[in-house]
C-alpha cells in the first residue's frame, strides 16, 4: 500500500512511522510535517530524522505551521518534550525538506499516483485541507483518508469535549469531511483503549535492537505525561491509523454521519449529526490482538 503520512513528531509519531517504515505490506511514498505536538520547524526536522533513522528514500515536505482560521497554538511540549522526543536532545538530520510544500506535494502524489495513495494523518489535518483547496481534484485522486484524531463517543484529552488534534484546526477537518474523500476516523474511542505500558516499551527494546531501545528512551517522558492523569499507560494513537490503513478488520467500524464544531465551548468536537457527511468511524477494538499486531511488525523487522 503506497501511503505518506502527515505528521508532527511527536513521541508517538515516531512510533508511528518507525512501525510503517518496518511494515511489509507499507509502501512510505513520503512524509509531511505540520505543526502541532511541536513547531513546524520541529516536525519538519524530526521528520527527516526518522527517515533517515530507517534508512528511506523518501521525500520529506514542510507543511503548516499555524491553522486554517484560529490563532497559532503553542506546541505540546509539556506532552512530548522540549524537542519532540521526550528527553532526548535535539536531533540533527543530514538531509533537508523539499522546496515543494506539503499540500503541493500531496497534490502532485495524488495525480501521479491516482487511485493508489492513501493519506494518513497523525496531526492536526491542516494540509489535507490545503491539498483539497488547492486542487479541486485531490479528493477523487487519492485512495483514501485514514486520520488520527476526533472523539465520537469519549470525551476529548485536551479539552472535555475535543481530541488535540480535531481541536487544534477543526475548520480543515470540516473541509476534509464535507470533501469527498473516502476518509475513516481512528478517535480516541479505539486509541485510549489500547496502552502500551512500561513493560511494552521494554519488549520494543528487546524485539528491535534498531530502533527499540530509541523509542523506549523517549518513552519516559511521554509515561510520565500520562501518570500524570492517572494512567498505567499511553494511547496507542498515531500507531493505530497507520495499522487501520493496512488492516481495518482489527477495529469495528461504523458509518457515521459527523460533523466537526467550528466555535463555542465545544470547538473540535466531532459529533454525529443528521446533515453531516457519512464518515467511517473507528468506534471499538480488541486492545489484545492490536497489541499482538503492533510488536509483529517490529518483531518481523528485526529477523534475520
Amino acid at each position: 500500500m503506497k501511503m505518506i503520512i502527515d505528521t508532527d513528531p511527536g513521541v508517538d509519531d515516531a512510533l508511528a512511522i518507525l512501525y510503517a517504515a518496518a511494515h511489509p505490506e507499507i509502501e512510505l511514498a513520503g512524509l509531511t510535517s505540520v505543526f502541532g505536538n511541536v513547531t513546524i520547524e520541529q516536525a519538519t526536522r524530526n521528520a527527516l530524522y526518522l527517515v533517515e533513522r530507517a534508512r528511506l528514500d523518501i521525500p520529506v515536505a514542510q507543511g503548516a505551521g499555524r491553522p486554517l482560521s484560529l490563532p497559532p497554538f503553542p506546541a505540546s511540549h509539556g506532552v512530548h518534550g522540549p524537542e519532540g522526543f521526550g528527553d532526548l536532545p535535539a536531533v540533527r538530520p543530514q538531509g533537508a525538506a523539499i522546496s515543494e510544500t506539503a499540500a503541493e506535494f500531496l497534490v502532485r502524489m495524488a495525480r501521479e499516483q491516482r487511485g493508489e495513495l492513501i493519506i494518513c494523518p497523525i496531526g492536526p489535518i491542516t494540509n489535507i485541507a490545503q491539498a483539497i483547496e488547492l486542487d479541486p481534484a485531490f479528493a477523487g485522486n487519492i485512495r483514501g483518508i485514514v486520520f488520527m484524531g476526533g472523539a465520537l463517543d469519549v470525551s476529548g484529552n485536551i479539552t472535555p469535549a475535543a481530541e488535540a488534534n480535531t481541536y487544534h484546526d477543526p475548520h480543515a477537518l470540516d473541509i476534509v469531511l464535507k470533501s469527498g474523500a473516502p476518509t475513516l476516523m481512528i478517535g480516541l474511542d479505539v486509541t485510549m483503549q489500547v496502552l502500551l505500558t512500561v513493560e511494552d516499551f521494554e519488549t520494543l527494546a528487546r524485539i528491535d535492537r534498531a530502533h527499540g531501545p530509541f523509542l523506549q528512551e523517549m518513552s519516559h517522558f511521554y509515561l510520565e505525561f500520562y501518570r500524570s492523569k492517572g494512567l498505567h499507560g499511553c494511547g496507542l494513537h498515531d500507531p493505530l491509523a497507520v495499522m487501520a490503513c493496512i488492516m481495518p478488520e482489527i477495529l469495528k467500524i461504523e458509518a457515521v454521519p459527523m460533523e466537526v464544531v467550528l466555535d463555542g465551548d465545544t470547538i473540535g468536537k466531532t459529533q454525529r449529526s443528521r446533515e453531516g457527511r457519512t464518515t467511517q468511524v473507528a468506534i471499538d477494538c480488541d486492545p489484545e490482538q492490536v497489541k499482538a499486531q503492533f510488536f509483529q511488525a517490529f518483531t518481523d523487522s528485526a529477523a534475520p
